[in-house]
Protein backbone atom coordinates (compact mmCIF):
# COMPACT_ATOMS: atom_id res chain seq x y z
CA UNK A 1 0.00 0.00 0.00
CA UNK A 2 1.21 3.20 -0.86
CA UNK A 3 2.26 5.30 2.15
CA UNK A 4 0.31 8.79 2.39
CA UNK A 5 2.17 12.01 1.57
CA UNK A 6 4.24 13.53 4.26
CA UNK A 7 2.64 16.53 5.96
CA UNK A 8 5.80 18.02 5.98
CA UNK A 9 6.37 17.66 2.07
CA UNK A 10 3.20 19.23 1.24
CA UNK A 11 3.78 22.66 3.53
CA UNK A 12 7.70 22.38 2.00
CA UNK A 13 5.73 22.82 -1.50
CA UNK A 14 3.50 25.44 -0.01
CA UNK A 15 6.99 27.54 0.61
CA UNK A 16 8.20 26.58 -2.83
CA UNK A 17 4.90 28.31 -4.47
CA UNK A 18 4.33 31.17 -2.67
CA UNK A 19 8.04 32.26 -1.89
CA UNK A 20 8.75 33.49 -5.96
CA UNK A 21 5.22 35.50 -5.77
CA UNK A 22 6.27 37.21 -2.46
CA UNK A 23 6.84 41.38 -2.89
CA UNK A 24 8.82 41.72 0.35
CA UNK A 25 12.53 40.65 0.75
CA UNK A 26 11.22 40.15 4.97
CA UNK A 27 8.65 37.69 3.65
CA UNK A 28 10.62 36.10 1.01
CA UNK A 29 13.59 35.51 4.25
CA UNK A 30 10.64 34.17 6.37
CA UNK A 31 9.19 32.04 4.25
CA UNK A 32 13.26 30.63 2.98
CA UNK A 33 14.14 30.11 6.77
CA UNK A 34 10.87 28.13 7.07
CA UNK A 35 11.57 25.73 4.07
CA UNK A 36 14.63 25.27 5.19
CA UNK A 37 14.35 24.42 8.81
CA UNK A 38 11.28 21.64 7.48
CA UNK A 39 14.44 19.96 6.18
CA UNK A 40 16.40 19.21 9.27
CA UNK A 41 16.57 16.02 10.67
CA UNK A 42 14.68 14.27 14.00
CA UNK A 43 16.46 16.59 17.38
CA UNK A 44 16.30 14.21 19.80
CA UNK A 45 17.75 15.79 23.13
CA UNK A 46 19.31 13.66 25.86
CA UNK A 47 18.25 14.82 29.40
CA UNK A 48 18.96 12.74 32.81
CA UNK A 49 20.67 13.44 36.13
CA UNK A 50 24.73 13.49 36.61
CA UNK A 51 25.93 10.03 36.33
CA UNK A 52 23.18 8.08 34.82
CA UNK A 53 25.12 7.86 31.38
CA UNK A 54 23.99 10.02 29.29
CA UNK A 55 27.34 10.65 27.48
CA UNK A 56 27.61 6.87 26.55
CA UNK A 57 24.33 7.23 25.26
CA UNK A 58 25.00 9.83 22.70
CA UNK A 59 27.85 8.19 21.80
CA UNK A 60 25.81 4.72 21.01
CA UNK A 61 23.46 7.08 19.02
CA UNK A 62 26.10 8.99 17.49
CA UNK A 63 28.17 5.43 16.12
CA UNK A 64 31.71 6.97 17.54
CA UNK A 65 33.20 8.20 21.02
CA UNK A 66 32.91 11.49 20.77
CA UNK A 67 31.30 12.49 23.97
CA UNK A 68 33.58 12.59 27.20
CA UNK A 69 32.31 10.47 29.43
CA UNK A 70 34.07 12.16 32.42
CA UNK A 71 32.74 14.98 34.39
CA UNK A 72 34.11 18.11 32.63
CA UNK A 73 33.98 21.44 31.13
CA UNK A 74 31.76 20.32 28.24
CA UNK A 75 29.35 18.09 29.96
CA UNK A 76 28.23 21.12 32.02
CA UNK A 77 27.22 23.11 29.08
CA UNK A 78 24.53 22.14 25.95
CA UNK A 79 26.30 20.08 23.19
CA UNK A 80 24.76 19.43 19.52
CA UNK A 81 25.79 16.96 17.50
CA UNK A 82 24.95 16.55 14.21
CA UNK A 83 26.05 15.80 10.34
CA UNK A 84 28.84 17.56 8.45
CA UNK A 85 31.12 16.97 5.85
CA UNK A 86 34.19 17.46 8.30
CA UNK A 87 34.99 16.98 11.69
CA UNK A 88 34.17 20.56 13.38
CA UNK A 89 34.06 21.42 17.23
CA UNK A 90 33.02 25.16 17.63
CA UNK A 91 32.46 26.87 21.21
CA UNK A 92 29.91 29.58 20.21
CA UNK A 93 29.69 32.35 22.31
CA UNK A 94 26.44 34.37 23.53
CA UNK A 95 27.92 37.11 21.47
CA UNK A 96 27.75 34.59 18.51
CA UNK A 97 31.43 34.35 17.92
CA UNK A 98 32.99 30.78 17.70
CA UNK A 99 36.08 29.33 18.38
CA UNK A 100 36.89 26.80 16.67
CA UNK A 101 38.73 23.40 18.34
CA UNK A 102 40.29 20.38 17.15
CA UNK A 103 38.74 16.82 18.51
CA UNK A 104 41.56 15.92 21.11
CA UNK A 105 44.12 12.83 20.36
CA UNK A 106 41.56 9.92 21.33
CA UNK A 107 38.75 11.88 18.74
CA UNK A 108 36.68 12.93 21.39
CA UNK A 109 35.89 16.96 22.69
CA UNK A 110 38.27 18.59 24.57
CA UNK A 111 37.81 18.45 28.03
CA UNK A 112 38.81 22.19 28.48
CA UNK A 113 36.53 24.47 25.71
CA UNK A 114 38.71 27.55 26.34
CA UNK A 115 36.06 29.57 27.17
CA UNK A 116 34.76 30.80 30.47
CA UNK A 117 31.97 28.76 31.13
CA UNK A 118 29.60 31.85 31.69
CA UNK A 119 30.00 32.76 27.96
CA UNK A 120 29.05 29.71 26.45
CA UNK A 121 25.98 29.40 24.84
CA UNK A 122 26.04 25.91 23.01
CA UNK A 123 28.97 23.64 21.66
CA UNK A 124 28.23 22.40 18.12
CA UNK A 125 29.94 19.21 17.01
CA UNK A 126 29.92 18.72 13.25
CA UNK A 127 31.04 15.11 12.72
CA UNK A 128 30.92 12.60 9.54
CA UNK A 129 28.80 9.83 11.14
CA UNK A 130 26.46 8.18 9.11
CA UNK A 131 24.15 8.30 12.02
CA UNK A 132 23.91 12.03 12.34
CA UNK A 133 22.49 12.28 8.68
CA UNK A 134 18.91 11.45 9.82
CA UNK A 135 19.44 12.37 13.75
CA UNK A 136 20.79 15.67 15.72
CA UNK A 137 21.56 14.76 19.21
CA UNK A 138 21.21 17.21 22.02
CA UNK A 139 23.24 16.23 25.00
CA UNK A 140 21.99 18.52 28.04
CA UNK A 141 24.01 19.01 31.17
CA UNK A 142 23.16 16.17 34.05
CA UNK A 143 20.66 17.48 36.65
CA UNK A 144 22.29 17.13 39.94
CA UNK A 145 20.81 15.04 42.54
CA UNK A 146 19.44 18.37 44.84
CA UNK A 147 18.40 20.14 42.09
CA UNK A 148 16.10 18.78 39.38
CA UNK A 149 15.73 22.11 37.66
CA UNK A 150 16.26 22.74 33.71
CA UNK A 151 19.66 24.86 33.36
CA UNK A 152 18.95 28.80 31.64
CA UNK A 153 21.08 27.11 28.95
CA UNK A 154 19.23 24.09 28.41
CA UNK A 155 16.08 26.05 28.03
CA UNK A 156 17.40 28.43 26.17
CA UNK A 157 18.65 26.13 23.57
CA UNK A 158 16.11 23.35 23.42
CA UNK A 159 12.80 24.90 23.55
CA UNK A 160 13.41 28.80 22.58
CA UNK A 161 10.98 29.93 20.09
CA UNK A 162 13.80 30.27 16.86
CA UNK A 163 10.94 32.91 15.19
CA UNK A 164 10.80 35.10 18.67
CA UNK A 165 13.67 37.34 19.79
CA UNK A 166 17.06 35.67 21.17
CA UNK A 167 17.79 37.58 24.33
CA UNK A 168 21.52 36.07 23.84
CA UNK A 169 22.68 38.56 20.97
CA UNK A 170 23.88 35.13 19.37
CA UNK A 171 24.26 35.38 15.28
CA UNK A 172 21.50 33.95 12.46
CA UNK A 173 23.37 30.40 12.57
CA UNK A 174 23.26 30.14 16.21
CA UNK A 175 19.91 31.03 16.29
CA UNK A 176 19.15 28.26 13.13
CA UNK A 177 20.96 26.17 15.78
CA UNK A 178 18.32 26.57 18.45
CA UNK A 179 15.10 25.55 17.13
CA UNK A 180 13.71 23.27 19.79
CA UNK A 181 13.47 19.30 19.80
CA UNK A 182 11.03 17.08 18.59
CA UNK A 183 11.83 14.30 21.07
CA UNK A 184 13.31 14.08 24.47
CA UNK A 185 14.89 10.87 25.67
CA UNK A 186 15.34 10.89 29.37
CA UNK A 187 18.10 8.96 31.13
CA UNK A 188 17.79 7.39 35.35
CA UNK A 189 18.77 4.24 36.52
CA UNK A 190 17.41 2.01 38.29
CA UNK A 191 14.46 3.53 40.59
CA UNK A 192 12.51 6.59 39.26
CA UNK A 193 13.02 9.83 41.85
CA UNK A 194 10.55 12.61 42.82
CA UNK A 195 13.47 15.12 41.20
CA UNK A 196 13.43 13.33 38.09
CA UNK A 197 9.77 13.46 37.28
CA UNK A 198 10.11 17.25 38.39
CA UNK A 199 12.67 17.14 35.97
CA UNK A 200 10.88 16.09 33.15
CA UNK A 201 7.51 18.04 33.84
CA UNK A 202 10.23 21.09 33.39
CA UNK A 203 11.31 19.92 30.64
CA UNK A 204 8.13 19.77 28.89
CA UNK A 205 7.12 22.94 30.92
CA UNK A 206 9.47 25.09 28.73
CA UNK A 207 9.48 22.94 25.89
CA UNK A 208 7.36 23.85 22.36
CA UNK A 209 3.19 23.38 22.47
CA UNK A 210 3.87 20.33 20.04
CA UNK A 211 6.91 18.97 21.21
CA UNK A 212 6.40 19.05 25.25
CA UNK A 213 4.01 15.73 25.43
CA UNK A 214 4.56 12.31 26.75
CA UNK A 215 4.47 10.71 23.70
CA UNK A 216 7.05 12.97 22.23
CA UNK A 217 9.31 11.61 25.38
CA UNK A 218 10.61 8.17 26.18
CA UNK A 219 12.30 7.21 29.22
CA UNK A 220 15.22 5.05 29.14
CA UNK A 221 16.69 2.71 32.03
CA UNK A 222 20.09 2.41 31.52
CA UNK A 223 22.42 0.47 33.58
CA UNK A 224 19.79 -2.33 33.68
CA UNK A 225 22.82 -4.67 34.02
CA UNK A 226 23.47 -3.35 37.54
CA UNK A 227 19.85 -4.64 39.11
CA UNK A 228 21.25 -8.62 39.66
CA UNK A 229 24.63 -10.23 40.55
CA UNK A 230 26.84 -11.22 37.42
CA UNK A 231 26.70 -13.72 35.55
CA UNK A 232 22.87 -13.58 36.28
CA UNK A 233 20.45 -12.45 33.53
CA UNK A 234 19.41 -9.11 33.98
CA UNK A 235 16.33 -8.98 31.96
CA UNK A 236 13.58 -10.64 33.66
CA UNK A 237 13.19 -8.08 36.60
CA UNK A 238 15.17 -5.30 34.21
CA UNK A 239 11.45 -5.74 32.14
CA UNK A 240 9.77 -6.28 35.01
CA UNK A 241 10.73 -2.73 36.55
CA UNK A 242 10.85 -1.16 33.40
CA UNK A 243 7.11 -1.79 32.63
CA UNK A 244 6.43 -0.68 36.46
CA UNK A 245 8.54 2.60 35.51
CA UNK A 246 6.32 3.13 32.46
CA UNK A 247 2.93 2.35 34.20
CA UNK A 248 3.73 5.26 36.91
CA UNK A 249 5.29 7.66 34.07
CA UNK A 250 2.62 7.26 31.60
CA UNK A 251 1.68 10.54 32.01
CA UNK A 252 4.97 12.15 31.63
CA UNK A 253 6.91 9.61 28.71
CA UNK A 254 5.15 7.10 26.17
CA UNK A 255 7.22 4.33 27.59
CA UNK A 256 10.49 2.92 29.43
CA UNK A 257 13.16 1.16 27.54
CA UNK A 258 16.07 -0.62 29.63
CA UNK A 259 19.19 -0.61 27.89
CA UNK A 260 22.87 -1.08 29.30
CA UNK A 261 24.53 1.74 27.35
CA UNK A 262 28.19 0.34 27.84
CA UNK A 263 27.69 -2.51 25.62
CA UNK A 264 25.36 -0.21 23.77
CA UNK A 265 28.63 2.43 23.19
CA UNK A 266 31.27 -0.15 22.79
CA UNK A 267 29.51 -2.20 19.82
CA UNK A 268 28.03 0.72 17.86
CA UNK A 269 30.90 3.11 18.00
CA UNK A 270 33.60 -0.03 16.87
CA UNK A 271 35.58 -0.49 19.95
CA UNK A 272 35.83 -3.89 20.27
CA UNK A 273 38.92 -4.73 18.85
CA UNK A 274 39.59 -8.60 17.31
CA UNK A 275 42.44 -8.74 19.91
CA UNK A 276 39.51 -7.98 22.34
CA UNK A 277 37.64 -10.94 20.91
CA UNK A 278 40.61 -13.31 21.01
CA UNK A 279 41.20 -12.65 24.75
CA UNK A 280 37.75 -13.00 25.59
CA UNK A 281 37.87 -16.74 23.18
CA UNK A 282 40.81 -17.58 25.33
CA UNK A 283 39.00 -17.08 29.05
CA UNK A 284 36.33 -18.42 27.80
CA UNK A 285 38.17 -21.83 27.45
CA UNK A 286 39.24 -21.72 31.10
CA UNK A 287 37.11 -24.29 32.93
CA UNK A 288 33.67 -23.51 34.07
CA UNK A 289 34.28 -22.76 38.26
CA UNK A 290 37.51 -20.89 36.91
CA UNK A 291 35.26 -18.32 34.99
CA UNK A 292 32.63 -18.07 37.49
CA UNK A 293 35.37 -17.22 40.20
CA UNK A 294 36.63 -14.64 37.93
CA UNK A 295 33.26 -13.43 37.32
CA UNK A 296 32.47 -12.67 40.97
CA UNK A 297 33.79 -9.13 41.32
CA UNK A 298 35.30 -6.86 39.54
CA UNK A 299 38.73 -7.06 41.89
CA UNK A 300 38.89 -11.10 41.53
CA UNK A 301 38.85 -10.38 37.58
CA UNK A 302 41.66 -7.94 37.43
CA UNK A 303 43.64 -10.21 40.20
CA UNK A 304 43.18 -13.69 39.62
CA UNK A 305 45.62 -15.66 37.59
CA UNK A 306 44.91 -15.91 33.81
CA UNK A 307 46.02 -16.51 30.52
CA UNK A 308 44.87 -12.90 29.80
CA UNK A 309 47.25 -10.36 31.31
CA UNK A 310 45.85 -8.02 33.81
CA UNK A 311 46.13 -4.69 31.77
CA UNK A 312 43.75 -6.39 28.94
CA UNK A 313 41.37 -7.48 30.89
CA UNK A 314 41.19 -3.93 32.46
CA UNK A 315 40.76 -2.76 28.96
CA UNK A 316 37.77 -5.66 28.67
CA UNK A 317 36.09 -4.11 32.04
CA UNK A 318 35.99 -0.76 30.32
CA UNK A 319 34.46 -2.00 27.34
CA UNK A 320 32.15 -4.52 28.81
CA UNK A 321 32.19 -4.26 32.62
CA UNK A 322 31.24 -8.12 33.99
CA UNK A 323 27.95 -8.29 32.46
CA UNK A 324 29.05 -7.96 29.16
CA UNK A 325 32.42 -9.85 29.64
CA UNK A 326 30.45 -12.82 31.47
CA UNK A 327 27.65 -13.00 28.09
CA UNK A 328 30.75 -12.99 26.00
CA UNK A 329 32.45 -15.76 27.21
CA UNK A 330 28.57 -17.72 27.71
CA UNK A 331 28.32 -17.30 24.19
CA UNK A 332 31.93 -18.33 22.95
CA UNK A 333 31.93 -21.31 24.87
CA UNK A 334 28.72 -22.76 23.70
CA UNK A 335 30.17 -21.87 20.13
CA UNK A 336 33.67 -21.95 19.92
CA UNK A 337 34.19 -21.00 16.41
CA UNK A 338 31.66 -18.16 16.57
CA UNK A 339 33.30 -14.79 14.76
CA UNK A 340 34.21 -11.63 15.80
CA UNK A 341 31.16 -9.51 13.90
CA UNK A 342 29.09 -12.42 15.34
CA UNK A 343 29.82 -11.63 18.60
CA UNK A 344 29.53 -8.28 18.41
CA UNK A 345 26.08 -7.85 16.94
CA UNK A 346 24.98 -10.64 19.59
CA UNK A 347 26.31 -7.42 22.34
CA UNK A 348 24.30 -5.25 20.66
CA UNK A 349 21.33 -6.97 20.73
CA UNK A 350 22.32 -7.78 24.65
CA UNK A 351 22.31 -4.04 25.12
CA UNK A 352 18.54 -3.16 24.95
CA UNK A 353 19.98 -0.26 22.41
CA UNK A 354 17.39 -1.29 19.04
CA UNK A 355 14.55 -1.40 20.53
CA UNK A 356 15.94 3.13 21.57
CA UNK A 357 16.63 2.75 17.94
CA UNK A 358 13.35 1.18 16.73
CA UNK A 359 11.71 3.71 18.52
CA UNK A 360 13.00 6.77 17.64
CA UNK A 361 13.77 5.29 13.74
CA UNK A 362 9.99 4.63 13.72
CA UNK A 363 7.84 6.23 16.35
CA UNK A 364 9.67 9.55 16.76
CA UNK A 365 10.38 9.99 13.06
CA UNK A 366 6.45 10.48 12.18
CA UNK A 367 5.67 12.56 14.85
CA UNK A 368 8.60 15.07 13.70
CA UNK A 369 6.45 15.33 10.46
CA UNK A 370 3.58 16.52 12.14
CA UNK A 371 5.39 18.66 14.76
CA UNK A 372 7.32 20.54 11.71
CA UNK A 373 4.70 20.99 10.12
CA UNK A 374 2.62 22.15 12.77
CA UNK A 375 5.45 24.57 13.46
CA UNK A 376 5.67 25.84 9.69
CA UNK A 377 2.39 26.53 9.53
CA UNK A 378 2.18 28.21 12.69
CA UNK A 379 5.25 30.59 11.77
CA UNK A 380 3.96 31.25 8.49
CA UNK A 381 0.72 32.15 9.60
CA UNK A 382 2.50 34.68 11.55
CA UNK A 383 4.13 35.75 8.80
CA UNK A 384 1.32 36.84 6.90
CA UNK A 385 0.24 38.98 9.99
CA UNK A 386 2.79 40.85 10.19
CA UNK A 387 3.28 41.18 6.14
CA UNK A 388 4.44 44.48 4.89
CA UNK A 389 2.06 44.46 1.85
CA UNK A 390 -1.63 43.28 1.50
CA UNK A 391 -1.07 41.11 -1.50
CA UNK A 392 1.91 39.47 0.35
CA UNK A 393 -0.65 38.71 2.99
CA UNK A 394 -3.41 37.55 0.67
CA UNK A 395 -0.89 35.12 -0.61
CA UNK A 396 0.34 33.61 2.55
CA UNK A 397 -2.89 33.21 3.84
CA UNK A 398 -4.75 31.70 0.86
CA UNK A 399 -1.57 28.81 0.24
CA UNK A 400 -2.20 28.12 4.56
CA UNK A 401 -5.66 27.53 3.63
CA UNK A 402 -5.64 25.39 0.99
CA UNK A 403 -3.29 22.89 3.10
CA UNK A 404 -5.18 23.32 6.21
CA UNK A 405 -8.19 21.59 3.87
CA UNK A 406 -5.82 18.70 2.51
CA UNK A 407 -6.32 15.74 4.41
CA UNK A 408 -2.96 15.27 5.23
CA UNK A 409 -3.94 18.06 7.69
CA UNK A 410 -5.67 15.69 9.89
CA UNK A 411 -2.58 14.14 11.29
CA UNK A 412 -1.96 16.98 12.74
CA UNK A 413 -5.05 17.35 15.25
CA UNK A 414 -5.19 13.54 15.55
CA UNK A 415 -1.47 14.09 17.22
CA UNK A 416 -2.92 16.99 19.10
CA UNK A 417 -5.91 15.14 20.41
CA UNK A 418 -3.44 12.36 21.44
CA UNK A 419 -1.23 14.79 22.90
CA UNK A 420 -4.14 16.43 25.31
CA UNK A 421 -5.38 12.73 26.65
CA UNK A 422 -1.83 11.45 27.04
CA UNK A 423 -1.05 14.75 29.07
CA UNK A 424 -4.38 13.91 30.89
CA UNK A 425 -5.83 17.05 29.90
CA UNK A 426 -9.14 14.79 28.64
CA UNK A 427 -9.87 11.59 30.39
CA UNK A 428 -10.38 8.76 27.95
CA UNK A 429 -11.20 5.00 28.97
CA UNK A 430 -8.07 3.26 28.52
CA UNK A 431 -9.16 0.92 25.33
CA UNK A 432 -9.59 4.35 23.70
CA UNK A 433 -7.06 6.26 24.94
CA UNK A 434 -4.66 3.39 23.34
CA UNK A 435 -6.56 3.26 20.17
CA UNK A 436 -6.08 6.59 19.46
CA UNK A 437 -2.13 6.98 20.52
CA UNK A 438 -1.97 4.33 18.11
CA UNK A 439 -4.24 5.89 15.37
CA UNK A 440 -2.36 9.18 15.89
CA UNK A 441 1.17 8.23 15.89
CA UNK A 442 1.34 5.37 13.19
CA UNK A 443 0.84 4.97 9.34
CA UNK A 444 0.37 0.71 9.45
CA UNK A 445 -3.27 0.26 9.45
CA UNK A 446 -2.33 -3.27 10.50
CA UNK A 447 -0.56 -1.97 13.91
CA UNK A 448 -3.43 0.84 14.26
CA UNK A 449 -6.26 -1.69 14.04
CA UNK A 450 -4.41 -4.56 16.05
CA UNK A 451 -4.86 -7.01 13.20
CA UNK A 452 -1.62 -7.86 12.59
CA UNK A 453 -2.79 -10.63 9.44
CA UNK A 454 -5.49 -8.72 8.03
CA UNK A 455 -5.79 -7.86 4.43
CA UNK A 456 -7.00 -4.88 3.01
CA UNK A 457 -10.82 -5.73 3.00
CA UNK A 458 -11.07 -6.53 6.84
CA UNK A 459 -8.66 -3.60 7.32
CA UNK A 460 -10.97 -1.36 5.55
CA UNK A 461 -14.29 -2.49 7.54
CA UNK A 462 -12.52 -2.53 10.92
CA UNK A 463 -11.00 1.28 9.85
CA UNK A 464 -14.99 1.96 9.11
CA UNK A 465 -16.33 0.07 12.43
CA UNK A 466 -14.28 2.42 14.52
CA UNK A 467 -14.94 5.32 12.90
CA UNK A 468 -18.82 4.20 13.79
CA UNK A 469 -17.88 3.43 17.26
CA UNK A 470 -16.29 6.83 17.95
CA UNK A 471 -18.85 9.05 16.08
CA UNK A 472 -21.38 6.97 18.74
CA UNK A 473 -19.26 8.09 21.52
CA UNK A 474 -19.13 11.79 20.19
CA UNK A 475 -23.03 12.43 20.33
CA UNK A 476 -24.07 9.81 23.13
CA UNK A 477 -22.44 10.41 26.66
CA UNK A 478 -19.18 12.23 25.68
CA UNK A 479 -18.22 15.22 27.91
CA UNK A 480 -17.95 18.58 25.68
CA UNK A 481 -14.39 17.78 25.66
CA UNK A 482 -14.20 14.44 24.90
CA UNK A 483 -16.32 14.81 22.11
CA UNK A 484 -14.36 17.01 20.71
CA UNK A 485 -11.68 14.43 20.60
CA UNK A 486 -13.92 11.40 19.37
CA UNK A 487 -15.15 13.68 16.48
CA UNK A 488 -11.54 14.11 15.32
CA UNK A 489 -10.79 10.15 15.62
CA UNK A 490 -13.69 9.00 13.91
CA UNK A 491 -12.60 11.58 10.96
CA UNK A 492 -9.08 10.23 11.27
CA UNK A 493 -10.61 6.46 10.92
CA UNK A 494 -12.82 7.59 7.94
CA UNK A 495 -9.98 8.71 6.30
CA UNK A 496 -8.13 5.27 6.93
CA UNK A 497 -11.10 3.76 5.15
CA UNK A 498 -10.58 5.53 2.26
CA UNK A 499 -6.74 4.85 2.07
CA UNK A 500 -7.74 1.74 2.06
CA UNK A 501 -10.46 1.65 -0.78
CA UNK A 502 -8.09 3.41 -2.61
CA UNK A 503 -5.08 0.90 -2.36
CA UNK A 504 -7.46 -2.27 -3.24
Amino acid sequence: MTAPVALRQVVAGLCDEVSPRLTSDAARVQVRRVRQRLDEPLRVAIAGRLKAGKSTLVNALIGRRVAPTEVGECTRVVTQFRYGTADRVDVVRRDGSRVSLPLDETGMIPQRLGVPAAEVAFVDVALTSANLRDLTVVDTPGLSSTNASVSAGARRFLFEDATAPIDDGLDADSAGAISGAEAIVYVFTQAVRADDVAALEAFRSVSARLASNPINSVGLFNKADKLVESPADPWPVAEDLANDQARSLRRVVSGVVPVVGLLAETTEAGRLTAADCEALRVLSALPVAERTLLLASVDLFVSRPAPVPREHRERLLTLLDLYGIGFSLAQLAAHPTLGSGDLVRMLYQASGFPRLRHTLDHAFRWRTDAIKAGWALSTLEKAAGHADTIPDREVLRDAIERVLQRPEYHRLRLLEAAQQVSGGAVELPAPMEQELTRLALSQDPQWILSLPAAGLDELREAALAAAARWRVYAVAGASPAQSRVALVVHRGFHLLSQRLTVAS
